[in-house]
Formats: C-alpha cells, structure tokens, sequence
C-alpha cells in the first residue's frame, strides 16, 4: 500500500509551549530546558511579546489582501465608471421614489461611491430595512429613502443568493468599464478601505445572523469556497487574486474571534493576566477550551450542512 500525505491543515507549536497548563506543570516544563534554552520559551517570553506573536498571522492575512488589492490597483486599475442611472425600472423601488434617468448616484448610506460597481455591493451590504441615496441631479444634490426588495437571484457564476433590487440599470459606455492604473499612495488608501469595508461588513452580518435578522444560509465552509474559487478562477487571474483576497481576510477575522483554539481565544487569555496580574487558573482554561470546542464544531457543521445543501444533497 502507498502513503499518501493529505493536507488538512497546519498548526505552529512553540518551543516548550502548551495550550493549557498548572502552574506546577509550568514549572516542570520550565526544568527541562537549561538556562541557554529558557531564553527562547514561548511561555517565558513578556506578555507584549506573546501577543505581538499571537496577532502576526491573523494580520498577515489582511496583510496579504491589502497587497493584493494595492498590485491590482497599481497594475490593472481602479474601476472609476460613474454610476449614473441608465433606466428605472417601473413599478419598483426606485421609481416610486422618484430616480429618474441620468440621475448620478454619489452616496448610499452615508458611504461614498466612487465606481458604478460599488452600487450593488453596498445596497447588499447594507442592513438596515430602508436605505438612503443621495444622487445629482443637474448640479443638485437629492436625497431618497428606498426600501428594497428581496429577491432569490443568481450571482454571475449561477449560485444562489438573495439580493437587494432597487429596480435600475447603470449606464456603462460600450459595456465597458472604465479602470484608471492608481499610484502607490492611491492604491494603498484604496486596499486599506477595501479591507476595512469586506471587515466591517462582514462582522455586522455575523451580529444580525446571531440575533436572528440576516439570513444564515448565506454562511458557507470550505465545499462553498472551493466550488466558487473554481468558478472564479475560469475568469482569469485577476479574479481569482480578488477571491483569495477575499478568502484572506475572511481567515483573518476568524482567526481573531476570541474563541480559544483560535489566535484571538489566546489574546482573550492575554487580557486576562493583563487585567488579573497572573495567568487564568487550569480549570478556568479547560472550561474555556470545551466551550470554544463546541462552537467550532457547532459552527463547522452548521456551514457544511449549507454548504451540501447549495449543491442539492439536501
């Protein structure tokens, strides 16, 4: 029979380090390494330095998307296309309100557009039951409040999502996008904002699935992943370089979730000597660790369970 390595994953162990222990196995573990090995004991090191340690990979993750947006910027190019209003469909939300035709959308709650690609993004990343809109109008700034409506849709690669829809089209010359390469300084305030927008969106939507007022079966794990990466990846490398940013900080916020097994369960454990003077007690930690077990393995399969019912096993 052959061998076969099968990669479900990495973990990196400190020297002499241990998830949780007593103070008297603390002291034990310490006895074994001479004065010249002591030096480089994870458990030995200042508690500003275990948590400069501890936080490096979830940032490193969002690290990664900021350097990929700022190439993509650099290289490819910021989208700039205006989104001005090519038609309003009747009878929806937006011609009840009043939009009309080469009406220039300039702000969606609050949050500036810059790109006529922003304006479905942030009326699906919005959550609040009406959004407001301040468009130009002749030189003339005028503010709406529409209410959306929900709708089972599709995105670009056939999947199944429920969508916001305002009932418009967007004016795009020719049917293409207008991209301007940015320089450094740009490109990095761009990929900066990125991240910080799929960050902040992302956690906001985690708080209304936990209090019941967003839709959970958006979540998906690694078989959803996989099968949009794919798809994505048919579309060419600038795609794909967009989707694992995507992914990166993803990973990087779950990372920091103050769940222990997880980076920002140890920083949790951190605050605490910080606050209490000393390390949790063993059984505090232990109980800590079953709790955060559970979760892992509630949420792990809750998004598998999603994910197999995307593709119809289900």
């Amino acid at each position: 029979m052959e061998d076969m390595l099968v990669t479900l994953g990495g973990y990196v162990k400190f020297f002499g380090d241990r998830n949780v222990f007593s103070q008297e196995e603390q002291e034990k573990i310490i006895k074994k390494y001479n004065e010249e090995e002591r030096k480089k004991l994870f458990i030995l090191k200042p508690l500003y330095q275990r948590s400069i340690i501890v936080a490096a990979g979830p940032l490193a993750n969002f690290a990664l998307a900021i350097v990929i947006f700022l190439m993509i910027n650099m290289f490819v190019g910021k989208d700039i296309t205006p989104a001005v209003i090519d038609e309003v469909f009747p009878n929806t939300p937006a011609s009840v309100a009043g939009l009309k035709k080469n009406d220039k959308i300039i702000y969606i709650d609050g949050k500036e557009v810059k790109s006529v690609l922003e304006v479905s993004s942030l009326i699906n990343s919005s959550f609040s039951e009406s959004i407001n809109f301040i468009i130009s109008r002749d030189d003339v700034e005028i503010s709406f409040l529409l209410k959306p409506n929900l709708v089972d849709s599709k995105d670009p690669y056939g999947n199944k999502v429920k969508k916001k829809i305002i009932g418009i089209k967007l004016f795009i010359k020719n049917n293409k996008f207008e991209k301007k390469p940015l320089g450094p300084a740009d490109s990095l305030y761009y990929s900066v904002k990125e991240v910080w927008f799929v960050t902040s969106t992302s956690l906001n939507y985690l708080v209304k699935v936990v209090n019941g007022s967003a839709d959970s079966s958006q979540l998906g794990g690694p078989i959803r992943i996989a099968k949009i990466t794919g798809q994505v990846a048919e579309h060419g490398i600038i795609p794909f370089l967009s989707i694992m940013a995507y992914i990166s900080i993803s990973l990087g916020l779950i990372n920091l979730f103050p769940i222990p097994m997880l980076d920002g369960g140890h920083l949790m454990f951190y605050f605490f000597e910080k606050i209490l003077g000393k390390p949790l007690n063993q059984k505090i930690q232990e109980g800590f660790f079953r709790i955060g077990f559970i979760l892992l393995i509630s949420l792990m399969f809750f998004v598998t369970f999603n994910d197999l019912k995307e593709i119809g096993l289900f």
